[in-house]
């Protein structure tokens, strides 16, 4: 009698981990938007100016990656591989286009703000791969 090894999706696996670090790390700056946003800002590259207009911007940034994480993880916990997929991968979305501002506003020569967001966006595409690849759970 052939046995054949579990496989499965899940906290076994390592793109399971790959995207329960990314989905945690975007909650953390999310909050950290929410709750100094100029600091949030400043760490994205693009200071804000001490006004309450301004900082309102950081909650909504802080709201934006908040709920991003939260959704994602919404998935992740549960195991529902092609909803997490999903979601993780339609989420690249926005990495992108925070290396799109960054290049925009600053220009090419911050290349820390930008390799960081450039950088996320690529994990993120080469997490989404493996998780494309994944076995469901059985």
């Amino acid at each position: 009698m052939k046995t054949q090894p579990i496989q499965y999706w899940g906290p076994r696996s390592v793109s399971y981990w790959l995207t329960a670090l990314a989905a945690v790390g975007i909650i953390f700056l999310g909050l950290r938007f929410i709750v100094a946003p100029a600091a949030g800002a400043e760490g994205f590259g693009i200071p804000l100016a001490p006004t309450r207009e301004a900082m309102a911007y950081g909650w909504i940034k802080g709201i934006r990656d908040l709920f991003s994480g939260v959704v994602v993880l919404l998935f992740l916990i549960p195991r529902k591989l092609q909803a997490t997929t999903f979601a993780f991968g339609a989420a690249i979305i926005i990495p992108l286009s925070d290396c799109l501002t960054i290049l925009a506003v600053n220009g090419t020569q911050d290349v820390t703000h930008w390799l960081i967001h450039g950088g996320t966006a690529g994990y993120m595409m080469i997490t989404t791969f493996f998780l494309v690849r994944a076995e469901p759970k059985k």
